[in-house]
């Protein structure tokens, strides 16, 4: 099939069923695959159920049947409308009402219009700290979603529920505005927050909002052609945000020129994703601004999620959702990318299914930052140079400078990443990363080798299964090991400036 630059393949929903009566709307016909992952979602969703509460038990752990999830459990009710079994419409109804509940109505506090996070919370008061006390991205998650049920499921909805959902997008919008603290630069709520502003103000005849809106995906549309890249780069959750919120603007943006952007910036991202993913790994390289994971097959990353709508189960970069996982509350979201359906340019598709060859590149970021990688059919380096102005800090921030991922001998996947580092520059090339740190410090890497034991890190070699990494290090620098878990910790200590060079083994 010949295809231009947006042509789409698409998959998620392949048919929506004509409208009947509320609450007797048969359900929507869906292609097999998104059948597939809707029943992970909601097979995992409804082991979390709490009944008489009517929401989600968080999953994380620590939490496990302590304290409920108002967010995951508002796109558990859209996966219920999206499978229309019996008694599914009934239940979204109760979730949706219960979470009307808990929105914020606090005209003038930087958290009106945004929803508790947990029942078991308390109300921010006085003084409340922003992330710790309250959430305001709830306000572009669930009223998102919202819309979206409203778009494509009003006809299993009652009218008077309806109404709620409309001024509680209104309530949130309203509240974003307020307090003014989105930026085009934090993309994936920036993208979410643009399409609401729009999507409300042309439901409630707000043309200004509609006029706003345009003007704001257009900044992050310019801020995105400039290096063809958003500033939260190469994340393997946050693109998946982006990649919501760029769907529901090609799909539902309040204006031509807002579909055409998101479907525009859709296409770019998808490109940039293929550069820096490995297909016979099944894995994206880094180096990743945000990450909460190195292996996408052992945790819930978005952008795993939406490449399980165009790929067979065998090639998707998700866990097996039956076994522990990381990230799992992310399982959660799926009903919104198969409500929204993928749309892969074409010449992406080939990059998704098999490995496309060995390749270096560097990708500008901003002025002072670039991604660098080299990856190869079984090693891939990635570094990121940052002007020596970030280090890695799990305590602080998400930010992963240095990784590999390498093929082992029984057919798994090994990789490091560094954990903690001083603010540095990391460059990757062919089987070598760079460190350049402006002062010494630790730098610590997180490995995991099957099979290795402490002995196979010395200072000057770590001999590794289906891997040999040899270290140039100044005199002054030594090495400390200790076992993480099934994982190792391996720290750099007394060196600013040092190189590895790996090398893939039988």
């Amino acid at each position: 099939m010949k295809s231009g630059p947006l042509l789409p393949f698409v998959l998620g929903l392949a048919i929506v069923a004509v409208a009947g009566p509320s609450f007797a709307a048969p359900a929507p016909v869906l292609e097999p695959r998104a059948r597939e992952l809707l029943d992970d979602s909601l097979g995992f969703a409804e082991r979390a159920w709490d009944e008489q509460v009517g929401l989600l038990w968080s999953v994380a752990s620590g939490e496990e049947r302590r304290v409920h999830r108002v967010r995951e459990s508002a796109w558990f009710a859209l996966g219920l409308l999206v499978r229309g079994a019996p008694g599914d419409e009934t239940r979204a109804v109760r979730i949706v009402e219960r979470i009307l509940d808990f929105q914020f109505t606090a005209p003038g506090q930087p958290w009106d219009g945004t929803f508790r996070r947990s029942p078991e919370e308390p109300p921010p008061a006085a003084g409340a700290e922003l992330w710790k006390n309250y959430d305001p991205n709830w306000r572009q998650f669930i009223g998102t979603t919202f819309a979206l049920m409203l778009e494509q499921h009003a006809d299993r909805l009652p009218a008077a529920l309806q109404a709620r959902m409309t001024d509680a997008i209104r309530r949130a919008v309203e509240g974003e505005l307020t307090q003014g603290r989105a930026e085009p630069y934090h993309t994936n709520v920036s993208l979410m927050h643009g399409f609401l502003l729009g999507w409300a103000g042309q439901r409630l005849a707000r043309a200004d909002w509609v006029a706003q809106s345009e003007q704001w995906i257009e900044r992050v549309r310019a801020a995105f052609a400039e290096h063809g890249s958003f500033e939260e780069y190469n994340s393997p959750t946050y693109y998946g945000v982006d990649f919501y919120g760029l769907a529901l603007c090609r799909r539902y943006g309040a204006t031509e020129k807002i579909r055409a952007a998101g479907a525009e910036m859709e296409a770019g991202l998808w490109r940039d994703v293929a550069r820096f993913y490995h297909a016979g790994l099944r894995n994206l390289c880094g180096p990743f601004d945000r990450a909460y994971g190195i292996d996408m097959r052992r945790y819930v990353s978005l952008v795993g999620a939406w490449m399980g709508l165009v790929l067979p189960r065998e090639l998707t970069p998700l866990p097996d959702p039956s076994k522990p996982m990381g990230h799992a509350h992310d399982l959660a979201a799926v009903p919104l990318y198969i409500a929204l359906g993928a749309r892969v340019p074409d010449d992406v598709l080939a990059a998704l299914h098999s490995f496309q060859g060995e390749r270096a590149f560097e990708r500008v970021i901003t002025p002072q930052r670039r991604a660098t990688a080299w990856i190869s059919e079984r090693l891939m380096l990635g570094g990121e140079v940052t002007g020596q102005t970030v280090g890695a800090d799990p305590k602080r921030n998400q930010f992963v400078p240095a990784t590999a991922h390498w093929r082992t001998p029984d057919g798994d996947v090994g990789w490091f990443r560094v954990q903690l580092s001083p603010p540095c520059d990391v460059q990757a090339a062919k089987q070598t990363l760079t460190f350049n740190a402006a002062t010494t410090g630790d730098f610590v890497f997180q490995v995991r080798a099957p099979g290795a034991t402490e002995a196979q890190f010395a200072r000057e070699k770590w001999t590794l299964p289906g891997l040999e990494v040899a270290l140039e290090l100044p005199g002054e620098a030594h090495v400390l090991v200790a076992r993480d878990g099934e994982n190792f910790l391996v720290t750099v200590r007394g060196a600013a400036r040092f190189t590895l060079r790996g090398r893939a083994v039988d």
